[in-house]
């Protein structure tokens, strides 16, 4: 029976640890390993929004695991201009390919994608969610904390409504992890993701949030898809950049978390970003393994 990834709903604790340990392998024997569990199986990259880390890493990830990926440019598919359906789209692909990953606007358009496909769907982000970015993050926050559990302060401060924040407090429930979004009021998390959770909070003062964070985490204030709303925005979250005088107030073996592109300056100062205390580059590598490794189980199969 398939299984899709859409949000980290999806998975179970148990699910999680066993994409972590594969992953943890598959970075420490990457160039070595035999391991191809996706040999002979193609794999469709569908995107409508433009890529660095998605693209590339999923390209290879598919590649090193023996498969053969297929870049679909959205705009330049019938699903595209309007003259397919997203269900006549998903049983066409299903007899072509093993598998699908998807990275798109509208979260509904995904999910009637995996609805109706007979094989994997993988969501690569929506303008909802981004699973497979919090996924490598909590692999990056059990790298440098040995452990996922309410020791562990993560805060993530800007749009508490984005796909990264709502996508961070379902990584919460998921692993336990103490989290804070600080956001302001008009961009407060939703309740009902926010409900069943005793280990996420709200925090509209950036200074409160802060105090005691192992990891600071933030991202773009204007997401692709936003353009048309950049001045409110802009306005509305200058107070919550991550700069210096936020990171003093956190533990002092704090560490910077972003997901990229970064823009210096705004949601976060350079001196931040560049500093010993951030680790996004390797937060961005271990997109490959921890994606390699859930290819290889709802796609290889292992």
């Amino acid at each position: 029976m398939k299984k899709d990834f859409l949000t980290l709903q999806d998975i179970t604790k148990e699910e999680m640890w066993q994409v972590f340990d594969l992953a943890a392998k598959l970075k420490r024997e990457r160039g070595k390993s035999s391991f191809k569990p996706l040999e002979g199986k193609s794999i469709g990259l569908i995107f409508a929004k433009s890529s660095t880390r998605t693209r590339v890493s999923f390209e290879v990830g598919v590649h090193e695991l023996g498969g053969i990926p297929l870049y679909l440019d959205q705009g330049k598919m019938q699903l595209g201009r309007g003259s397919e359906t997203v269900g006549d789209t998903a049983h066409v692909l299903s007899r072509y390919l093993h598998g699908i990953v998807i990275r798109t606007y509208g979260h509904a358009e995904v999910e009637e994608l995996a609805r109706t496909a007979d094989i994997p769907v993988i969501n690569a982000l929506t303008n909802e969610y981004h699973p497979c970015q919090l996924l490598a993050d909590l692999f990056t926050i059990l790298e440098y904390s040995g452990k996922l559990d309410s020791t562990v302060k993560v805060g993530f401060f800007g749009d508490g409504r984005s796909n990264i924040a709502n996508s961070m407090i379902l990584a919460a429930r998921l692993s336990g992890i103490d989290l804070v979004i600080c956001s302001p009021e008009e961009e407060r998390p939703g309740e009902a993701l926010m409900a069943g959770a005793p280990n996420v909070r709200w925090e509209r003062c950036p200074e409160k949030a802060a105090k005691g964070l192992n990891y600071i985490y933030t991202d773009v204030w204007v997401s692709m898809g936003f353009e048309d709303d950049k001045e409110r925005r802009m306005q509305l979250f200058r107070p919550y950049q991550v700069n210096r005088k936020i990171f003093g107030l956190a533990a002092p073996d704090c560490k910077f978390l972003h997901c990229l592109p970064a823009h210096r300056e705004e949601e976060v100062t350079a001196d931040v970003l560049d500093s010993p205390a951030s680790i996004v580059f390797d937060e961005a590598e271990n997109r490959l393994h921890v994606q390699k490794a859930l290819m290889a189980k709802l796609i290889g199969g292992c």
